[in-house]
């Protein structure tokens, strides 16, 4: 009965929250609405880097290219859907509109004062969540919990990360985009296997619906 009134309280909460993150127009470079992934009660955050230009018009994270990339992923690693993810893991981002264009091709990077900005948003998810695990998706978002380092230094690691008095393990992903050719061929390739071998092995990957074998055949036990 306590831990049904603490989920309880936590998806009150985590509702509020994401109700006020809707209504943040704080950042006058960036591109309203803000996207979000919904008020998901989760011991995992997933944090990306910023919304494309598709994701505000669709109303929710990783809609596009980029997305189907990831859930490919965790499909063939864990035998997981997109929707089963999306209703298992509460996703976040660094900043939540979309930054725009570079005039000199792709998405604006959000500028330093976008990122502080909007890590009030992400600082209180992991108060409200206190979250066990931790995946950034891409530099922008790995930055944000560790130091800046090459790819092949971090990816199918996992780190012990303390914020705030929290606790909790980060273990970084590549961006799937698709203009990044990292995570396609090695060293990158076999990394990104690594890391997804320690997310579906981490115990707050615990879900009922997935299956720890996937495609990859990964081991719970090695």
């Amino acid at each position: 009965m306590q831990k049904r009134h603490c989920f309880f309280n936590i998806a009150k909460e985590l509702t509020e929250h994401v109700k006020k993150l809707r209504q943040c127009r704080l950042c006058p470079r960036m591109y309203p609405p803000v996207v979000s992934g919904g008020a998901v009660v989760s011991k995992i955050l997933l944090v990306g880097q910023a919304p494309g230009d598709k994701e505000p018009k669709i109303g929710r994270p990783f809609a596009w290219t980029a997305g189907k990339t990831l859930f490919r992923w965790f499909n063939e690693a864990a035998g997981m859907s997109e929707e089963q993810f999306r209703s298992s893991l509460y996703m976040a981002a660094v900043c939540r509109c979309f930054p725009g264009k570079n005039p000199a091709g792709g998405d604006r990077v959000p500028s330093p004062e976008e990122v502080l900005n909007c890590s009030a948003w992400l600082n209180h998810e992991l108060k409200i969540l206190q979250p066990a695990l931790v995946i950034p998706v891409g530099k922008l978002a790995i930055e944000q919990f560790l130091p800046l380092q090459k790819l092949d230094q971090i990816i199918g690691r996992k780190f012990r990360v303390i914020r705030d008095g929290h606790c909790f393990d980060v273990i970084p992903l590549p961006h799937p985009s698709g203009a990044s050719p990292w995570h396609r061929k090695e060293p990158g390739k076999s990394l990104l296997k690594r890391a997804l071998r320690h997310i579906i092995k981490h115990p707050a990957f615990n879900f009922p619906q997935h299956n720890k074998g996937g495609r990859y055949g990964f081991s719970t036990k090695s």
